[in-house]
């Protein structure tokens, strides 16, 4: 029988925002969390960067330290919520080696360099969990890596970003363009005053690595991933999707191709206003997961915020912790099916293709012949008399069939080079029809 210590040392890495929310709920909770575990958890310190910067009135300012690596080897659960690769991987791996388990929230960390944590903490028998990492308090991680272990999951599509999705529903809703949505964003703490890893996708991109790498046992990095972030998208192009019947969002897809690889990509899409994720609005984040067996799956909730974020990372705590009293270890990695990653050219979507073209007859006939000419046919055209262009132009307004990126890519560009094409004004992707 495995006797229960009295408490377990508790070290803290980072405290900003979703790190004072950790000390709030460790703190506020201390006694519930101690008849769930089976022993108390004690904040053994707090690494901060600063020790003189002003601090919420929860963090007992005698925990902070300067020295992380210290306050590492005398800890038995290791809270990474500093973010970045280095130090946070360095330190962690020092926790893992020491016999400590480790809760983290650092998606760009697992993305880029899951692996060896993974791999780390398989060598020395700790737990590594990071529901936090992906869709705040969203059980997410749990579901895929453990839940859905006997099943054979698809494909993975959502929203995953909370800080562009609250951007494309203020443009959409409001009518604002995206630098005063993104200037909003900010004001209301949605957005970093950096905003760059969110509107570029790169947050994104992380988070859909680390899903597909749970859900087909493969190894992805943020490397693989395709990505695209909504910068490119314009006020105008949000009008011509509520033309079409669609909103535009930011989605994280992974999806099997074929019965021997995977393609993983992030970008802005066109999504039917009647499909679910339409009407996911604000900073909340949705995804579905379609497994064979289990069928459909949708997963919604607040992704990002302090208090959401902190709740899924005690969610973790308490299991660890549970692990370290009673005996037991939480899953290790599993990259058995070791599939092939795609470029996004292999997977299978449809474009909305929006051209500035010469306003007479035969135009459409010679657009329709180039798309033909690709192997693509159109599935709805729209036309109308140019509101920027001359008297002797129209905008005229594509929806292809579903075809392979890479057909439809170049389609594009062939269609750029038409003598009746004057520009190509907007090319977004239709996913959810």
């Amino acid at each position: 029988m495995v006797e229960s210590p009295q408490a377990l040392r508790v070290a803290l890495l980072g405290c900003g925002v979703v790190g004072t929310e950790v000390v709030r709920l460790l703190t506020a909770q201390a006694d519930d969390l101690a008849a769930r575990v089976g022993a108390r958890l004690e904040i053994v310190g707090i690494a901060v960067r600063d020790v003189q910067a002003p601090r919420d009135a929860v963090v007992d300012r005698a925990l902070l330290t300067d020295d992380a690596s210290a306050l590492v080897d005398r800890s038995d659960v290791v809270i990474e919520v500093m973010g970045g690769i280095e130090p946070a991987r360095t330190l962690l791996l020092r926790a893992i080696d020491g016999g400590a388990a480790v809760v983290t929230a650092n998606k760009a960390l697992l993305g880029h360099d899951g692996p060896t944590l993974y791999a780390a903490a398989d060598r020395a028998g700790v737990d590594l969990y990071f529901e936090a990492a992906v869709a705040g308090a969203i059980p997410l991680v749990r579901p895929v890596r453990e839940s859905l272990a006997g099943d054979r999951v698809t494909r993975v599509l959502g929203i995953v970003n909370g800080t562009t999705n609250y951007v494309l529903d203020e443009m959409t809703t409001k009518g604002l363009d995206a630098a005063q949505a993104v200037r909003q964003a900010q004001a209301l703490g949605f957005a970093e005053a950096d905003p760059t890893a969110d509107v570029e996708g790169h947050d994104a991109a992380a988070k859909a690595a680390i899903l597909a790498s749970l859900a087909f046992h493969t190894r992805v990095s943020t490397d693989d991933v395709h990505c695209e972030g909504i910068t490119g998208v314009t006020a105008q192009d949000v009008r011509w999707a509520a033309q079409t019947g669609h909103v535009i969002k930011l989605l994280a897809i992974a999806e099997r191709i074929g019965d021997g690889a995977v393609a993983v990509r992030v970008h802005p899409a066109l999504v039917p206003a009647d499909h679910p994720l339409a009407s996911v609005h604000g900073g909340f984040n949705a995804v579905f997961v379609e497994a064979e067996a289990a069928g459909e799956l949708m997963f919604y909730g607040r992704g990002a915020g302090g208090a959401p974020t902190a709740s899924a990372i005690l969610g973790d705590v308490v299991t660890v912790a549970r692990h370290r009293v009673g005996g037991g270890k939480g899953p290790v990695e599993s990259s058995y099916a070791d599939l092939g990653v795609l470029d996004i050219g292999e997977a299978t979507t449809r474009y909305q293709i929006v051209l500035r073209v010469a306003d007479r007859p035969g135009v459409l006939a010679q657009v329709s012949a180039e798309l033909a000419g690709h192997g693509v046919s159109i599935e709805t055209v729209r036309q109308a008399r140019s509101d920027l262009g001359g008297d002797e132009q129209a905008d005229l307004l594509l929806v292809t069939h579903a075809s392979r990126d890479a057909a439809l890519s170049a389609t594009v560009r062939a269609l750029a080079g038409l003598p009746v094409v004057d520009a190509v004004l907007s090319v977004l992707r239709v996913e959810g029809a």
